[in-house]
């Protein structure tokens, strides 16, 4: 089984890890911050069904945990499955969010360099969310 090369992109949050788990552990919540689905969001048994840019996917999430583990695995309608870790951690009275990003086979540079910046956007916004709900 080969390695796949990684990259860890992280963001502080001004929230609670806990804060930030329970928001982002919530899938309706998903659309409103991963811009790789739509708000076309559904259960179906243990899975979840999502419309993505690149046609039909089916999302499976990690158990509700004291962790902050928030990983979830994604089937593309080609039956690709991703794998995609995705932390909360505790960074004293705020959190980090740290995804892992694997290169998938066959991704070339320029694709691989092209998700990465769209996970930072996702995450980004992910922050704008969660640091707006402390003015409001």
């Amino acid at each position: 089984m080969a390695t796949h090369e990684a990259r860890t992109l992280q963001i502080a949050i001004q929230r609670t890890w806990n804060d930030v788990y329970d928001y982002a552990s919530i899938p309706e919540n998903l659309p409103e911050w991963a811009s790789g689905l739509t708000s076309a969001l559904q259960k179906s048994g243990d899975e979840w069904l999502a419309d993505g840019p690149a046609g039909k996917l089916r999302l499976r999430f990690a158990p509700p945990n004291k962790f902050g583990v928030l990983d979830h695995w994604v089937t593309t309608e080609t039956g690709e499955k991703v794998y995609i870790p995705l932390r909360v951690v505790a960074n004293g009275g705020s959190s980090e969010v740290i995804f892992t990003l694997f290169r998938l086979p066959g991704m070339d540079d320029e694709k691989f360099a092209a998700d990465a910046a769209w996970v930072k956007r996702d995450l980004q916004r992910l922050k704008d969310v969660l640091e707006a709900q402390l003015i409001e």
